[in-house]
């Protein structure tokens, strides 16, 4: 485990484009595994402003996003293939037919899990998968459990998630209560995996993740176990990764 030490959100996400700069100039056909949320937004800036520059290029790039919500097409504004239209995909010269997301419309769960787990097969496994963190410890829409999952599976989510995301919608009923995601075995499968976390308010479940035992309660903590897995966190995040 690698921790990037970040003075705050704007240079925690300089730092963690800067390790996703590398990996697209090292291998222009790279499979980069996405992430959704506020955390990695600043990320995502700064690589189209790279972009922008003519400093990194798009059009071999493959990406494969972590979940999707269930129930949620892809023009509705809180779906995550809009969140990546808007932050990413169309300001860059991505090909849309190389973007992947599980898909929130279909109803059948064992259809789209099995459907999403089929590409992420034929794409492979990604060179560089990035992450946030959930204050339960969930990554992706893992949350805590008694085991970890594998693939592609449907999630209920918890009453903290669905808290923490009813920011998002009109009001707290209008959160979905399941989602498509992407399975502990699939993430950690990634050659290098990069983990976002800013603000005080992750500092006690990094703590808990990173610095006590691994366990599917808290299924971030199976990253301990990950090869090359690189946390870039600002200050206030960090304050409790040593204690």
């Amino acid at each position: 485990m690698r921790i990037i030490r970040a003075k705050d959100y704007e240079d925690m996400s300089r730092k963690a484009a800067n390790v996703i700069s590398a990996v697209m100039t090292r291998k222009p056909d790279c499979v980069l595994g996405l992430a959704t949320g506020s955390s990695p937004v600043g990320t995502y800036e700064n690589l189209v402003r790279r972009y922008e520059k003519g400093d990194l290029d798009f059009s071999q790039v493959t990406t494969v996003n972590l979940d999707e919500y269930k129930g949620l097409d892809r023009e509705n504004p809180q779906s995550y293939y809009y969140f990546m239209r808007e932050h990413l995909f169309s300001k860059v010269n991505i090909d849309p037919q190389r973007t992947f997301l599980p898909d929130g419309t279909e109803p059948d769960s064992e259809k789209a899990c099995g459907g999403y787990n089929e590409i992420l097969h034929r794409v492979g496994r990604a060179d560089l998968q990035l992450l946030g963190i959930g204050h339960d410890g969930h990554i992706g829409f893992n949350e805590p459990a008694d085991t970890f999952a594998k693939e592609t599976h449907c999630v209920n989510l918890t009453d903290m998630t669905i808290e923490a995301n009813a920011r998002f919608f009109s009001s707290r009923e209008e959160v979905p209560t399941q989602a498509y995601t992407m399975g502990i075995q699939t993430i950690m499968s990634a050659a290098t995996v990069l983990m976002v976390a800013s603000g005080a308010d992750k500092a006690k479940i990094l703590r808990e993740a990173f610095s006590g035992p691994v366990t599917p309660q808290v299924p971030a903590s199976i990253l301990q176990f990950h090869p090359d897995f690189i946390l870039v966190a600002d200050e206030a995040a960090l304050a409790e990764i040593d204690k």
